[in-house]
């Protein structure tokens, strides 16, 4: 194997051993580093992954959907509004009405992190929420 492609191989190596944030984060530094999108390239990578031997339940979801399912209160309804609003800038009717007409989406194309504090924020307030 040439040099070249050790070096390649030894750091997709230890990539492979990153979470999807680090991951991430080091995209981001690569694009900013040398002026690149890595889009195009990120696509052709996912390509082989998911249709080699690897199963597609191995990959990795980065992208989620925020469903408020309902209320485990009814006394919860206001804060659910107030939490709803905060999150999606919708205004009091919108999100009275997304709370009276779950199960909903409140926010699609969400990343892991972001969609996990969603969550907790809207069952802190007495919502019912999955992530999809």
């Amino acid at each position: 194997m040439p040099e070249a492609a050790e070096k390649v191989q030894k750091v997709l190596n230890e990539v492979a051993t990153w979470s999807l944030l680090e991951v991430r984060d080091f995209v981001k530094a690569f694009e900013d580093k040398f002026d690149v999108k890595a889009q195009a390239a990120v696509a052709v990578a996912a390509g082989p992954a998911a249709g080699g031997d690897a199963p597609a339940a191995a990959v990795e979801k980065t992208e989620f959907i925020v469903m408020l399912s309902g209320i485990s209160d009814p006394n919860k309804k206001i804060p659910v509004i107030k939490v709803v609003r905060e999150l999606t800038n919708l205004g009091l009717a919108e999100a009275k009405k997304l709370v009276e007409e779950a199960p909903k989406p409140v926010k699609e194309g969400v990343n892991k992190a972001d969609a996990d504090a969603m969550k907790k924020k809207l069952e802190d307030a007495g919502a019912k929420v999955d992530l999809k």
